[in-house]
């Protein structure tokens, strides 16, 4: 069920609040899952939905935690953004800005680098994804 806007200002922190709802942006480096690099899915931290498996994760060096594809089947929706001057194109889902995909990503990996924020993304350790109701999620990982 989709929650209201004020229900989103109650459950989430200011952060997390301007970057997924206001289509803001955090600080590069700033956020813990640019250097996790452990097994595992990444949630929308606001549907649960999966989004990215550890399998497609890498270092792109640019402080943000990046990924070279969504997982198949995902939500995620890509729009032209014109904002401050650039031409981008943003990634989000129906409730959550993740952040934008460029074509910088490695060549062996597609060429793709979605840089997403960590502020958007909920992590769930492979080792608790059963546990968590992602047991079905875990071929991901194969």
């Amino acid at each position: 069920m989709k929650k209201t806007k004020e229900e989103l200002r109650e459950l989430l922190d200011e952060t997390t609040y301007q970057i997924t709802q206001m289509n803001g942006t955090e600080r590069p480096f700033s956020h813990e899952y640019d250097q996790e690099f452990g097994e595992g899915v990444y949630l929308d931290v606001i549907s649960g939905e999966v989004l990215f498996s550890s399998k497609d994760k890498f270092n792109a060096g640019c402080g943000w935690p990046s990924f070279s594809k969504p997982v198949e089947g995902s939500s995620i929706k890509e729009l032209q953004d014109n904002r401050f001057g650039m031409r981008r194109t943003e990634v989000r889902t129906e409730s959550t800005h993740l952040g934008h995909v460029f074509s910088d990503g490695p060549r062996e990996l597609g060429g793709l680098r979605y840089c997403i924020n960590g502020h958007s993304l909920r992590f769930v350790p492979k080792e608790k994804m059963e546990e968590k109701g992602l047991g079905a999620y875990l071929s991901l990982l194969d």
